[in-house]
């Protein structure tokens, strides 16, 4: 029930999810400017941004470059200056250059004036983060100096100087305080010095991105902040692909005295989203002054530079004013994270891009089905948000009396046109359109988008099953995408000839008396020429209907395979994205068990039931080919290796140390070291793939990605001589047996899949060859 009290310390209070694009200066102005015309609209007193935002979050090494900064700068004295921005405290983030220094910081501003740039104090350097490449943390705590001002903005503010640092702004009513992302995950916490110095407001803009299952960590934080403490946590968050292989999921946040006010959405298509709070300061005080350690420990702690303003935040009026009533956090399942994360990834690029669609080789398996999903759920959410009334908007622009967008004008540094749609249905629609060439197109259905902008393909072969080809078929007849269904054997066929012309061997398969080479070769031919048709088509198709345009080819490999190997080297793994490169196969599979139901496509059941297999290698009597035969170990073996490997760091000795305890009542003791071997043998043969990987999703923080995320050598001594020997002697020691005595320790398991076998073209032995002393894989 909403509680209303008497004004003068009562306080709006607005925080946002904007959906920025590294270096698009025009359009990040225009969302910074819509989201401060709504905070206004709400009655908000204060605004508060993402990280970054001016620039995007992903510029990388275009901070080192002069321009950068100068357009920054452009951006921010616009915003100054701008009559939509007058009367309510803004604080925006981008980057500042002092004294010869990169710095990732905030800037407040107020009524034409400059009050502050609060720099990073920590920066994040784990994961996907990297921000000590290109920013260095402001280490002199509790102080402020003056910075100079570039000539763009003491020509919008009439300053010389600044102040900045680690300083607070203080008003006649209110103090408030920054921190910016990692500050609210790193042990030493700036909000509890500040609270202890009387700050009322913490604020955190922040550029933190999508992993499954990591908002209940996010929130955790965010409440346990201001639980101890007590104060109001505004919590700003960046949404969208702005150019990267990471999604940043906004949820924006407002937070009082360890209790949540306002929640915003996670995934959504619209660009600029709006989180408004109204609180009583007088709960804070009364929090704080319950508390005697609160007293105790704020009478010694040293004080912040305060940056005075001349106002008063808190309303005053006479009325009455709502106090906004706290709510429960809403959280995703990791089944619909996985419906909607990469959807929305996928909508960005596919707008940003200029292309004309997607372009998948669905092959009837659970991946490239999954993919098919998750492409499917992106047109669903692109129908929802064209038809839905979009009440929110409609409600913000009925209480937009006093805030006049203005007309097309020259500002102070840039020449940008303020009328051309920002957010909502208009944004997305106009969008649409354009991709698909056709202004006048306003789909009725999910289906009629995908018809659009979305090709589909099974590519088969004489190895290829009739129930692959049905499943392929119904999924996309469900989806109503453009689908075609082909036979690539006179190609197959062609190279053979061509190998057997030139060498005179003609090639067999292993059940056909073939080495386990020739086996390799022949199902690598039909992978690869299908990553070779997957590009000719993505070109072409939309040519062949009279459309404009060109597809971006989806691959459909999960991140347990690419941690394994398991994949063809330049196959249909190879293309411009893929939206499950980040999600294991055990989250894939709850996901189309999802997706069957809630997205209405029954026929994923059918291939929820199908064991999945490459369908490289003849079927016979005696043989069927399956993944995990392949692999050598199950999905669910793969996820508990990626999980300790990366999460847990550990190497194959210490991996075997803590299976040998959770997996006591699985498997014997030497039956675990062998997994344990065998699997980081196939990781080290392998490695080199993940060089080449196709940009993915990031999704899980056992990724392999070797772009950015997960950094390591792809050229490995495979037999991992002295971590081999260990387990073998923690295993005889474990077991009461005779030492194992091993030089070259192999696996046990014969298991040599056709994608792991990339890695072993580049060696000139086999697996199990005497003359093997380390397997260096160059292709």
């Amino acid at each position: 029930v909403c509680v209303c009290v008497c004004a003068m310390t009562v306080i709006t209070l607005a925080t946002c999810s904007l959906n920025q694009w590294a270096l698009d200066f025009e359009g990040n102005f225009l969302r910074i400017l819509e989201s401060v015309r709504r905070a206004k609209a709400a009655g908000a007193v204060f605004r508060l941004g993402p990280e970054l935002e001016i620039s995007g979050y992903g510029c990388n090494d275009h901070f080192y470059e002069s321009d950068t900064f100068l357009h920054c700068y452009q951006v921010l004295a616009d915003l100054i200056v701008h009559p939509d921005t007058q009367d309510i405290v803004v604080d925006v983030g981008l980057p500042v250059m002092h004294k010869s220094v990169r710095y990732n910081c905030r800037a407040i501003f107020y009524n034409g004036n400059l009050l502050l740039i609060r720099p990073k104090m920590a920066m994040a350097m784990n994961g996907n983060y990297r921000e000590m490449r290109w920013f260095t943390p402001w280490m002199k705590k509790r102080t402020t100096e003056l910075m100079k001002l570039p000539s763009v903005l003491r020509d919008a503010t009439g300053q010389d100087s600044v102040p900045f640092g680690d300083g607070i702004v203080s008003s006649l009513d209110v103090c408030i305080g920054s921190e910016i992302c990692e500050e609210l995950w790193s042990p030493n916490s700036s909000h509890m010095q500040m609270g202890l110095d009387g700050v009322h407001i913490f604020t955190n803009g922040s550029g933190s991105h999508h992993e499954l299952r990591k908002l209940n960590s996010r929130l955790d934080l965010i409440l346990n902040a201001t639980k101890r403490i007590g104060g109001v946590y505004m919590y700003s968050n960046c949404q969208g692909n702005d150019g990267e292989r990471v999604y940043y999921d906004g949820c924006a946040v407002i937070a009082l005295n360890g209790e949540l006010l306002a929640q915003g959405s996670q995934f959504s298509l619209s660009d600029v989203e709006v989180v408004t709070a109204t609180i009583d300061v007088n709960e804070i005080r009364t929090y704080r002054g319950a508390r005697p350690s609160y007293g105790m420990q704020s009478a010694e702690s040293p004080n912040y530079p305060r940056i005075p303003v001349d106002v008063k935040l808190c309303d005053n009026s006479p009325f009455h004013r709502r106090i906004t009533p706290t709510i429960e956090p809403f959280f995703h399942c990791p089944e619909e994270e996985i419906a909607l994360g990469p959807a929305c990834w996928l909508w960005d690029y596919l707008r940003r891009s200029g292309l004309g669609g997607f372009f998948l080789p669905l092959s009837g398996g659970l991946d490239s089905a999954s993919t098919a999903g998750i492409v499917y759920s992106m047109c669903v959410l692109v129908h929802k948000a064209i038809a839905d009334s979009n009440d929110e908007e409609k409600a913000e622009d009925g209480k937009d009396g006093n805030v006049k967008k203005n007309e097309a004008k020259k500002n102070t540094a840039l020449c940008i046109n303020e009328n051309k749609p920002i957010s909502g249905r208009d944004l997305v629609l106009d969008d649409l359109q354009r991709i698909v060439g056709d202004n006048t197109f306003v789909p009725k259905s999910p289906q009629e988008i995908a018809e659009r902008i979305f090709y589909t393909m099974y590519m088969g072969t004489v190895n290829s099953s009739k129930e692959t080809r049905e499943r392929a078929k119904s999924l996309a007849g469900e989806i109503n995408s453009s689908h075609y269904d082909i036979d690539i054997d006179s190609i197959v066929s062609s190279v053979r000839s061509l190998f057997e012309t030139i060498t005179g061997i003609k090639l067999k398969f292993k059940t056909e008396g073939g080495d386990y080479k020739e086996n390799i070769a022949l199902q690598n031919i039909q992978a690869r020429i299908r990553m070779v048709l997957s590009y000719l088509f993505g070109l072409l198709l939309p040519w062949t209907k009279g459309r404009n345009g060109t597809l971006l080819v989806l691959g459909s490999a999960n991140v347990d395979e690419s941690l394994r190997g398991y994949m063809t080297k330049y196959d249909c793994s190879s293309a411009d994205l893929n939206p499950i490169g980040g999600i294991s196969k055990v989250d894939l599979k709850r996901f189309v068990a999802f997706a069957a139901d809630s997205l209405s496509l029954p026929s994923l059941k059918t291939v929820l039931t199908a064991k999945p297999t490459a369908e490289l290698e003849p079927i016979t009597e005696e043989y069927t080919q399956t993944d995990e035969d392949d692999m050598g170990m199950t999905y669910e073996e793969l996820g508990v290796f990626g999980r300790l490997r990366k999460i847990h760091n550990c190497g194959p000795f210490s991996m075997f140390c803590k299976l040998a305890d959770m997996w006591s009542d699985k498997y014997s003791i030497s039956e675990i070291g062998e997994k344990v071997k065998f699997f980081f043998r196939m990781y080290a043969i392998n490695r080199h793939k993940t060089t080449v990987i196709t940009p993915a999703y990031h999704a899980e923080n056992y990724s392999p990605d070797d772009n950015r995320f997960d950094l390591r050598p792809f050229l490995y001594n495979t037999k991992w001589t002295v971590p081999f020997k260990c387990i073998d002697a923690r295993v005889s020691v474990l077991e009461e047996g005779p030492a194992i005595s091993t030089t070259t320790t192999t696996s046990t398991t014969t298991a040599t899949t056709a994608m792991e076998a990339e890695a072993d073209e580049a060696t000139a032995t086999t697996e199990t060859s005497p003359l093997a002393i380390n397997e260096v894989n160059l292709v």
